[in-house]
């Protein structure tokens, strides 16, 4: 399974890289893995804001359907268009193309909350057991 080193991740197994006051945010390796062939996408508009925990959009697979939930609290300032066009994407690249939104961050230190892949991999093998 792929875990880069420079991202951040949840517990509800998404990623998340920050430059400056935005950050981007997209699904795990393991959780794409998991849904297997990804048939949909529902996002946000630009503009919307959430709250930690809040979910802010819809992935769907031939297997099931899962929202998304936002890492951080903050307002939505870009849409990965083609991925709502081209929802497999995300399983070609979960973590390059397969982005799903940027938000710009209200509240900074809920970034030290997220997990680091090393703590990310330690999660998914707990919940494994």
């Amino acid at each position: 399974m792929n875990l880069p080193d420079d991202l951040k991740y949840t517990k509800e197994h998404a990623w998340v890289t920050t430059n400056g006051k935005t950050v981007t945010i997209g699904i795990s390796d393991f959780a794409q893995d998991q849904l297997g062939e990804i048939v949909f996408v529902e996002l946000p508009e630009e503009g919307e804001e959430f709250s930690e925990g809040d979910a802010f959009g819809v992935v769907e697979s031939v297997k099931s359907v899962s929202d998304v939930y936002a890492p951080v609290a903050g307002k939505v300032v870009e849409l990965n268009d083609p991925v709502v066009d081209s929802p497999e994407i995300i399983n070609d690249d979960c973590y390059g193309d397969g982005w799903l939104i940027k938000l710009e961050v209200s509240d900074a230190s809920q970034l030290d909350e997220l997990m680091s892949a090393k703590e990310y991999a330690q999660f998914l093998k707990e919940e494994s057991e």
